[in-house]
């Protein structure tokens, strides 16, 4: 696994052009994202082997513990918005676990998937540990009926989400499900409304809008709403959209025209509805998957930018009476993946986190970001399950009681 980490590092330029190619990617963002994959196999290299030692337990029996057993193969079913990180997200603990990997990728990013492949292949895996199943989305069900997989995990969209677990539930097989997310942002009134609408704007451009963890619901009180939106604009519109392989690109086009008609079709949507456009929401007139930075304000209840995730480079500003007014907004969500609070009382900021949103993942003062040492995932809509730290490497594994009288 070290070594694998190894290989990435020495060929991240071109897996990072790669990405560039399939997807839009800015390049910088792509080079981060090999280097954290490059990450996550280093991280269990080093602590897999205690994070799956015997844990003893004192009962009546002479000797009575824990311990963890692979399942075997685990189908993974994987989008394109992040197409190296999302697979080592799973496959680096799966691997250490001695599992098997079967990766069933997005079909316009198969060049990524090819190359993660090679990956462990030039760190010198067997050759069957990791493969990719080069079939469409409708074989997968066959994939999953099959005996010799025995566990499921997917990284997508709700819709796909609910298929493959309701295959899987018919064959009785585990699965981790990472689905959509519309993470609200809490601005409330003693925040730093500088830093907030910059750390803001940086997450909701991330991999040009195109997220599930990007902030999407930037909720914010009444009494430094006019403030904080005049800034938010600003930053928004100061962001350079262009050529994804120039250094100086914020943002880049979104990953397939389909995807950009449909995300500005939930902008006119919500216009229809009521919402006012301050910035962008429109198709640019130049050919490919373009879209601006675009910010919606008056967002409404009934609106998509309200109720649906936003995949692309669009902001939902909502105005909340006070900051109950604001947790109540926020978790009004079927989804529940990541949430973020502004505040300069980190002690109320924390409470707030820990006890009143509904989501996997919560940060104050800072945008919502996996990390290879904290658990991710989300509740609801947003999926279930963890990947990730000590928690993530466990999901699939026998966890198996031992007890010798």
């Amino acid at each position: 696994m070290q070594k694998a980490a190894d290989v990435l590092i020495q060929n991240q330029q071109g897996y990072a052009h790669l990405m560039v190619n399939e997807m839009g990617k800015p390049v910088n963002q792509a080079l981060s994202e090999v280097q954290k994959c490059a990450s996550v196999c280093q991280y269990y290299a080093e602590h897999a082997e205690r994070f799956l030692e015997n844990e003893s337990i004192s009962t009546e029996a002479s000797q009575s513990y824990i311990t963890y057993n692979p399942l075997g193969i685990v189908l993974a079913v994987m989008p394109w918005n992040f197409p190296f990180w999302q697979v080592f997200r799973f496959a680096a603990p799966a691997l250490m676990a001695k599992n098997a990997g079967l990766l069933k990728h997005a079909s316009n990013v198969m060049g990524c998937a090819m190359a993660i492949e090679e990956v462990f292949q030039k760190a010198g895996f067997p050759r069957n540990i990791f493969r990719t199943l080069r079939i469409p989305g409708k074989e997968v069900a066959g994939v999953i009926e099959n005996p010799l997989v025995k566990a499921v995990t997917l990284t997508g969209s709700v819709a796909a989400g609910s298929a493959v677990a309701k295959k899987s539930g018919e064959m009785l097989k585990k699965t981790v499900m990472e689905l959509g997310g519309s993470d609200p942002y809490l601005v409330l009134e003693d925040a730093d409304l500088e830093q907030a609408a910059q750390t803001c704007v940086t997450s909701r451009l991330i991999n040009s809008g195109q997220s599930c963890i990007a902030a999407k619901r930037f909720i914010v009180v009444t009494e430094v709403y006019e403030k904080f939106e005049r800034l938010f604009v600003e930053m928004m519109k100061s962001k350079k959209m262009g050529d994804p392989f120039d250094d100086a690109t914020d943002y880049g086009p979104q990953a397939q025209e389909s995807l950009r008609d449909e995300l500005h079709q939930q902008v006119v949507q919500s216009m229809d509805k009521g919402a006012e456009c301050l910035l962008g929401g429109f198709v640019p007139d130049q050919p490919g998957a373009w879209y601006p930075a675009t910010v919606l304000s008056n967002v409404k209840p009934g609106m998509p930018a309200w109720d649906e995730e936003m995949f692309g480079p669009v902001a939902a500003l909502i105005k909340a009476k006070d900051e109950e007014d604001a947790i109540a907004i926020a978790n009004d969500s079927p989804f529940g993946l990541g949430a973020a609070i502004f505040t300069a009382d980190k002690a109320k900021g924390q409470e707030i986190a820990e006890k009143s949103l509904h989501a996997g993942c919560c940060f104050v003062n800072d945008f919502v970001k996996s990390d290879p040492r904290l658990p991710f995932g989300g509740i609801g809509h947003s999926g279930y399950g963890r990947e990730l730290s000590y928690l993530g490497i466990r999901e699939f594994m026998n966890i198996k009681t031992v007890w010798v009288k």
